[in-house]
């Protein structure tokens, strides 16, 4: 429970439309329509609709609302059908298959598909046509974007794996909460975009760690002069910290871009904060000694006490909550998330490394423990 500033215990505000009649009708109509559990998070959403009505919301700011739930629920329905782990690719649309970049972008895919994961595009051409090709129909996701000049997919993805958007917004959710890994290719401004936002989601915590790849071919001096100016810019103006640069590693051959993601969950799951403490769920826990290496080299990243081997909380057991997999819980300091990640690689190096790999769902909720 929260406190006030005189240390009072503060009940949670019920979230309704004021008016106990019209909150009555609307729990009977969810208990009428559906018995699944979540019924409070159903009428909620009813609840909100109804106060945008109440609210004389203009028509415009209405149809955004509407229009991006359905986006999201189709979007929801369409991944929950296919539940392997799935990579991203981000890239130019203007790259023809006669490009080195395509041909790579291909090339990665089809390993990708053979290690038994979905490819996820943005259902367009260039980058993203290379992509479903590679990976072919049977593993192949669009998330596709309507603009002006560009409205259907590409021919190399199934019609059923494909979610048409319209906003920027509700397609980049799509991207990160159904993917595992990221890709990025050669590319303009859309590139650019969702790699910086992919890593600002990740830099400041709102998203879940993840391996993001910067793929190119030898020589095509796309990401050092990004990497450069994050190196000589961001990092010596004090903009990004020096840590932050583990976040992402830049490669050139595909079949190490495939390794480099498959590598991340070597022994690393999932995580979980539980009453404020990050717990990271493995496959297997580091040893003594291990453990106390581990407590001395990140010392840095903790706000209290040293990462401990923990069986799985009372929280975790409420939830079912991958109660299958080790544990090490510690306090992270919740800003040195480039720090963290080569906490990962390092939890990762204590067992054999696999090609073949199988993460749990990347999105089972929404970080039901984080405040923020």
């Amino acid at each position: 429970m929260a406190q006030s500033a005189k240390g009072h215990t503060l009940l949670p505000m019920a979230y309704d439309t004021g008016n106990p009649e019209l909150d009555a009708t609307i729990a009977e109509l969810v208990a009428t329509a559906s018995t699944n559990g979540n019924a409070d998070l159903i009428s909620e959403m009813i609840t909100t609709a109804l106060k945008l009505h109440r609210d004389g919301a203009p028509r415009g700011d209405l149809k955004l609302v509407n229009t991006a739930l359905k986006e999201m629920r189709y979007s929801m329905l369409v991944f929950s059908r296919h539940t392997e782990p799935k990579v991203t690719m981000f890239g130019s649309a203007r790259l023809t298959p006669d490009n080195p970049e395509y041909q790579l972008a291909e090339r990665f895919a089809k390993i990708m598909a053979d290690r038994g994961w979905g490819v996820i595009t943005g259902a367009g051409p260039g980058i993203m046509e290379a992509g479903n090709r590679g990976a072919g129909p049977e593993n192949s996701y669009g998330v596709n974007i309507r603009l002006p000049f560009e409205e259907s997919a590409n021919g190399f993805v199934d019609p059923d794996r494909v979610v048409n958007f319209k906003y920027f917004f509700t397609r980049k959710l799509g991207f990160v909460k159904e993917s595992h890994a990221f890709t990025l290719f050669p590319g303009g401004f859309g590139t650019l975009d969702e790699s910086f936002e992919l890593l600002t989601l990740i830099q400041t915590g709102k998203s879940d760690l993840h391996p993001i790849v910067l793929l190119e071919t030898e020589g095509s001096g796309y990401w050092q002069p990004v990497v450069d100016f994050c190196r000589n810019v961001l990092i010596e103006q004090g903009l990004i910290g020096p840590e932050d640069l583990n976040l992402f590693q830049r490669v050139h051959d595909p079949e190490e871009a495939a390794d480099v993601i498959c590598r991340f969950y070597a022994n690393y799951q999932s995580q979980r904060y539980v009453n404020g403490r990050l717990v990271l769920r493995l496959l297997e826990a580091p040893d003594t000694d291990t453990l106390a290496q581990l407590n001395r080299a990140y010392v840095d990243i903790m706000t209290n006490g040293e990462m401990e081997v923990i069986e799985p909380t009372p929280a975790e057991v409420r939830d079912e909550d991958s109660l299958e997999f080790a544990r090490v819980a510690l306090w992270f300091d919740r800003r040195h998330f480039g720090r963290l990640r080569m906490l990962i690689d390092d939890l990762n190096a204590i067992v054999e490394e696999r090609t073949s790999v199988h993460p749990p769902s990347p999105f089972a909720e929404e970080q039901a423990d984080r405040s923020w």
